[in-house]
């Protein structure tokens, strides 16, 4: 292939007609200032076209929108899964294909072009791995299921914590909002709690009037008796002291 359209009849001949056309109505303007950096349109990929011998086939397929073209010796991670996105499109050609045997060899031959290489074997035939674990032969040789240790609950101060102190007393919030309400300057709370406060200063005072009369109280009649006896006892000593230095 050296021609343009000799290229183009060959996609179409391998079934990508439907996908030419998808290249070329995604061509748009790229958003942002890229757009004034030589970059202005952004279009999706297509095809990758993989040989090993180039014989006119970049010539041929450079000038299609969207289809690339990349040497079998240079691959690209980048080319083979534009954008981390895996899947792509890849023709081969046939001699490109023949050059992968020599390039990685086959499980049971190394590669011929690479010393010491051979191509990484799976460890597991069956790679259904929940299939496995699930299976009665495995099952069979484990162990029962262990259960967690249960955790004791964290211990929380109902004192420090409303919650805690509502399950203990559910009229705990009640209260609480009652307080903030008496706090508040001109509510009715507040002055539901003043009027207690004085009513609560007067009875006490009258209290005070009628049951503490100055000496008259208990405790000081209680205290005057012992008063009185303590004097006659030191009365009777000294009277004692003046006989004895008499005689």
């Amino acid at each position: 292939l050296t021609k343009t359209k000799q290229a183009v009849e060959t996609l179409k001949k391998l079934g990508c007609g439907e996908e030419l056309q998808r290249l070329i109505k995604s061509r748009k303007i790229r958003p942002g200032k890229g757009k004034m950096r030589n970059r202005r349109y952004v279009m999706r990929r297509g095809p990758l076209v993989v040989y090993a011998e180039d014989k006119g086939i970049v010539k041929a397929f450079r000038n299609i929108p969207g289809v690339q073209t990349a040497d079998v010796m240079k691959l690209n991670l980048l080319t083979l899964a534009p954008g981390g996105h895996f899947g792509r499109f890849l023709i081969w050609t046939e001699s490109a294909f023949k050059m992968l045997s020599k390039m990685y060899g086959t499980l049971k031959s190394g590669a011929p072009m690479k010393r010491g290489y051979t191509l990484p074997r799976a460890q597991m035939e069956n790679a259904d791995v929940a299939r496995i674990i699930n299976s009665t032969e495995v099952q069979s040789v484990l162990r029962p299921k262990m259960e967690p240790p249960k955790k004791a609950p964290m211990k929380r101060n109902p004192l420090k914590n409303a919650e805690v102190m509502a399950k203990l007393n559910p009229y705990a919030p009640e209260k609480k909002a009652l307080e903030r309400k008496r706090r508040e300057k001109g509510s009715a709370e507040q002055k539901e709690m003043e009027a207690k406060v004085k009513a609560r200063k007067a009875a006490s005072k009258e209290y005070n009037k009628k049951q503490k009369r100055g000496p008259d109280t208990f405790y000081k009649t209680l205290m005057k008796a012992f008063e009185a006896k303590a004097k006659a006892a030191k009365k009777d000593e000294a009277e004692g002291e003046e006989e004895a230095e008499e005689e």
